[in-house]
């Protein structure tokens, strides 16, 4: 494969901006004393990780054609994209693991509410293993009977992060074994087949969690298409995994994620300028949501922690009070993840980003000067 040149996606960039403050306010929004239907809007956060995944399947795809599936650079890119945030909001998650949850203060949440299962209350039995699991990326490998927390012990949002090395690793060895893009998209929808019949059929110790790979990978696949339509090839791969991806959402029963994959591909016209789709573009192209996206990887990580933070000091403050805790918790768990994640980005993620491009650099000139090398001698 030859080189390619990665142009920059704008409505995109965009889009991680929207999707990562979406599933910030999916995380506070049950917190709230808020209407019945306003927390039905805002209880889709999952549905917008599924977004994430296919947007990641795009981009990786690009990457790794533009690095000519070199393993080294790859990985060294992926890792300096993802530990340094993580490492430092894994850090502060444990920390606050502590906490206790305080739900006695929050008497307007339910029994069964979405709250009760966002904010920890405890240090895990098993708290050795399931740190050792989330610094390896590992914690979506379990089946439900040998670990069957572990994926959202700690830091709950990281649980997509063991799924996106899982795509990561798979991608990578597959594609230097020669797999084209529209193979790559078909095994990756396969592997979703296999999934979905794994789960159908096997007891309840057997199965895994959302973040295990196969659960997930058609909408890596319907990225990897995405990307095959973009650089102005077929359509037709981009078709069929849309359709198979909106059959496989319906056979698990998720009727909620049928919208996701349709608005993907209305996002995808809008970064090609289709006409009708000019506000959406001018929406995602609108500079604070691309400068959202640039920071939407702190604020998917920092704002779980911080707003246990926020929220049991807010408990200590106006104790079984919905009103008060409300016009509080609303603006403050808004913008506090936002405020830190801007510093995040700034002296963390920015820092780690250059430091791996520079090895990236070094890595690929030494393999270059070494082929030459070669072919002189």
């Amino acid at each position: 494969m030859t080189r390619a040149t990665i142009n920059r996606l704008e409505c995109l960039d965009g889009l991680r901006g929207v999707l990562a403050v979406y599933v910030m306010i999916s995380h506070l929004a049950p917190f709230a004393a808020l209407p019945a239907w306003v927390q039905h809007v805002l209880s889709h956060g999952g549905a917008a990780v599924d977004m994430f995944f296919i947007l990641s399947g795009l981009v990786i795809l690009r990457s790794l054609e533009s690095l000519d599936f070199a393993a080294t650079p790859f990985l060294i890119g992926r890792i300096t994209r993802i530990f340094p945030v993580f490492l430092a909001m894994f850090a502060v998650a444990v920390a606050v693991q502590p906490l206790p949850a305080n739900f006695d203060a929050l008497p307007w949440i339910a029994p069964d509410s979405l709250a009760r299962g966002i904010w920890s209350d405890g240090w895990p039995r098993s708290w050795g293993f399931d740190i050792a699991a989330h610094l390896t990326m590992t914690h979506g490998l379990f089946p439900n009977g040998v670990a069957s927390d572990v994926w959202l012990s700690f830091l709950g949002a990281a649980w997509s992060l063991s799924t996106e090395w899982q795509f990561y690793v798979l991608v990578l060895l597959l594609g230097r074994m020669g797999l084209d893009p529209p193979r790559l998209a078909a095994f990756f929808l396969s592997l979703a087949v296999v999934g979905l019949v794994w789960d159908s059929t096997v007891p309840e110790a057997w199965r895994f969690s959302r973040a295990f790979l196969p659960n997930k990978a058609d909408y890596f696949a319907l990225g990897i298409a995405s990307a095959i339509w973009l650089r102005g090839e077929s359509v037709r791969p981009l078709i069929v995994v849309l359709l198979a991806t909106l059959l496989l959402c319906a056979a698990r029963g998720q009727a909620g994620k049928l919208l996701p994959p349709v608005l993907w591909v209305v996002c995808l016209l809008a970064e090609q300028s289709y006409g009708p789709l000019k506000p959406v573009s001018a929406c995602l192209r609108w500079p604070v949501a691309r400068w959202l996206g640039a920071i939407s990887y702190p604020i998917y990580l920092a704002n779980e922690p911080l707003q246990k933070i926020l929220g049991y000091g807010l408990t200590l403050l106006v104790p079984g009070d919905p009103f008060y805790f409300t016009l509080f918790w609303l603006p403050a768990a808004t913008l506090i993840p936002i405020a830190a994640a801007a510093v995040v980005h700034r002296y963390i993620e920015l820092p780690g980003l250059r430091w791996g491009r520079a090895r990236m650099s070094d890595v690929r000139c030494s393999g270059e000067n070494e082929q030459v090398a070669i072919i002189r001698s």
